[in-house]
């Protein structure tokens, strides 16, 4: 007897996936894919790196929400961010080329992934400008750089170790970080972390410079509960959001104004946490052949 729900499962599956595909990498995310994937040459990193395992599952999403709230402590970060990079106007075009980006670095050919690096590194020199209270900030400064770097890592690795699609040991996690550096240098970045507790330290030495700006705050606003999706998606966006601000530090709680209730953290937000992460996967995932007869 053929078992008529699999084709229906496997049709809501792809058409789930190439929703979540095309709204991250945009209309012309396919082609990327390909060439990324498909294109024959040495790569910066080997199959079995963990950046590739971190990189590719679905904690990214809520990584990537976690690192945007904690790179906009930095004030001379958030100016430039909020001068140059347009993410109100174009957010989700913004969220494809930082995705773009990650993806050609840690699983495209080397010469694209030299390309991409090349091309980043040119838009930041051109970021200059002051802050509100008249300090300058240059976005190819490597104190700066760093910051963004560490924050992003930060983020991203916490965010697979509580989500990830399995668990890193100790030498895996700075594995993940000894890869991010290699990217990191090439961006500009001086004295990147190489282990675990060198990134903590880092981002312990950050704290005397960091804030909640009038523009971090709107910017997160925006984040949380603006962002730019039709009201039937909020629900879930509005899980992995709660799941990102459930993985930042207790010392940013206060200052950028976001709830901090860890019973509910430990347990409502990350089951819901886990679950959408778990759907998200399911549907990026490719379906098996579900053609034969039962």
């Amino acid at each position: 007897m053929r078992d008529v729900s699999l084709p229906a499962v496997g049709d809501l599956r792809t058409r789930i996936g190439r929703a979540l595909f095309l709204k991250v990498a945009g209309p012309d995310g396919p082609m990327h894919r390909s060439r990324i994937h498909d294109t024959p040459g040495p790569r910066w990193f080997a199959d079995d790196r963990p950046i590739r395992r971190v990189h590719g599952d679905a904690s990214m999403f809520i990584g990537g929400i976690r690192a945007l709230m904690l790179q906009s402590m930095h004030p001379l970060a958030m100016a430039a961010v909020s001068a140059h990079s347009g993410f109100r106007g174009d957010p989700w075009g913004r969220i494809a080329r930082t995705s773009r980006f990650l993806a050609v670095t840690t699983f495209g050919t080397a010469e694209d992934a030299q390309a991409a690096v090349d091309r980043v590194r040119a838009v930041h020199e051109a970021v200059t400008g002051t802050t509100a209270v008249g300090v300058p900030y240059a976005a190819s400064d490597p104190h700066l750089l760093r910051w963004v770097h560490i924050a992003e890592v930060d983020s991203f690795l916490r965010a697979y170790v509580r989500y990830g699609s399995a668990p890193l040991d100790q030498a895996e996690r700075d594995g993940y970080i000894i890869d991010t550096a290699l990217v990191a240098r090439a961006l500009g970045v001086t004295d990147p972390p190489t282990t675990e507790q060198e990134l903590r330290d880092q981002i312990e030495a950050y704290r005397p410079e960091l804030a909640s700006t009038p523009e971090a705050r709107d910017a997160i606003r925006f984040v949380l509960w603006s962002p730019p999706l039709p009201w039937v998606a909020r629900p879930a966006y509005g899980v992995l959001a709660a799941a990102a601000v459930g993985l930042m530090p207790p010392w940013s709680r206060r200052p950028l104004r976001l709830p901090y209730l860890p019973l509910s953290e430990a347990t409502v937000v990350r089951v819901l946490g886990t679950v959408a992460t778990g759907t998200i996967r399911w549907a990026l995932t490719p379906p098996p052949d579900t053609a034969r007869a039962s």
